[in-house]
């Protein structure tokens, strides 16, 4: 079956190149054009300041003893954006693995794909897969997203969002304008727009989780890490505020998480000459990516989080 929007399609799995499927006849009732006016909308509301722990902009640990049960996810529906990166990836199989549906986000098709394999071989739920580019992509792109998401499921528990811009370290004053745009709509205003299009759904849910991918940098800004550094900041700071402005609201937290020097495609690029073996392994996060997206009661009480 398969969904589409303008923007983005969601569809199973298929080894027939895109170009083909499109010029299948497809029957009417099994293609879903989402509307706007689909997700009820959220309750209105009710503005009030709070002094939350979550405003701390330092990581708490998460204790090396807490673990999330096996099957934890199961029966959820979670969006993994940059699902084809390294940790992304990571995240979208350990999701798969404990019951979850996932929603593989991406750039490329034939990666998404590669990634979907994965899953299937490994015996996890079927996902889905939406093709969308941040750099280019619109608001009216991230709201059909949001609608597709609804139409195909009529719910959406968690989003991790692990999509980000990374390039090789330099001055800020080498730092062009074309430079700065990428790093701004795909680490700061997409997942922002993302998150804020499925709030309706998210705050709906049982134990909603958004979180936020980050980076050391975020919270120590150094020489050369520029555009970088200051998009993942504003991040954190976002997470921060919409925490606050939620609480009274719904059982939506959302947290940003910063695992620390991990071999992945963008530290490669930001260490260029550092052996994958002298850091830790991705996959070593998945402890830390479930909790986190099971929204386990027993996390720290804070929005920035970290593991030893």
């Amino acid at each position: 079956m398969m969904f589409k929007t303008p923007c983005a399609s969601i569809r199973p799995h298929s080894k027939v190149p895109p170009e083909t499927a499109s010029k299948r006849q497809r029957s009417p009732s099994r293609v879903v054009v989402a509307s706007e006016t689909n997700i009820p909308p959220p309750h209105e509301a009710s503005i009030s300041i709070s002094t939350s722990n979550r405003l701390v902009m330092t990581p708490t640990l998460i204790p090396e003893s807490l673990h999330a049960p096996n099957n934890c996810l199961d029966g959820r529906v979670i969006l993994v954006t940059g699902a084809t990166g390294t940790l992304g990836g990571v995240a979208a199989r350990t999701f798969a693995a404990n019951g979850a549906t996932v929603i593989l986000h991406g750039r490329k098709t034939a990666k998404l794909d590669a990634v979907y394999d994965q899953i299937e071989a490994s015996g996890g739920h079927q996902p889905a897969m939406v093709v969308l580019d941040y750099l280019t992509a619109g608001e009216g792109d991230f709201k059909g997203l949001a609608e597709t998401i609804y139409a195909s499921f009529k719910r959406l528990d968690g989003i991790f969002h692990a999509a980000g811009h990374t390039s090789p370290l330099s001055p800020l004053s080498q730092q062009d304008w074309a430079a700065w745009q990428a790093y701004t709509a795909i680490n700061l205003t997409a997942p922002i727009a993302v998150t804020r299009a499925c709030l309706p759904m998210l705050k709906r849910a049982h134990a909603p989780a958004v979180v936020f991918l980050s980076e050391t940098h975020a919270t120590q800004p150094k020489a050369f890490w520029g555009a970088f550094s200051v998009t993942k900041s504003a991040l954190q700071h976002t997470a921060a505020i919409w925490n606050d402005e939620l609480e009274s609201e719904t059982a939506l937290r959302l947290k940003v998480f910063i695992p620390g020097p991990v071999a992945s495609q963008c530290r490669s690029i930001t260490h260029p000459g550092e052996l994958s073996s002298e850091v830790r392994p991705a996959d070593s996060l998945s402890r830390a990516f479930l909790l986190l997206a099971s929204a386990d009661s027993r996390l720290p009480n804070a929005t920035i989080i970290s593991i030893a």
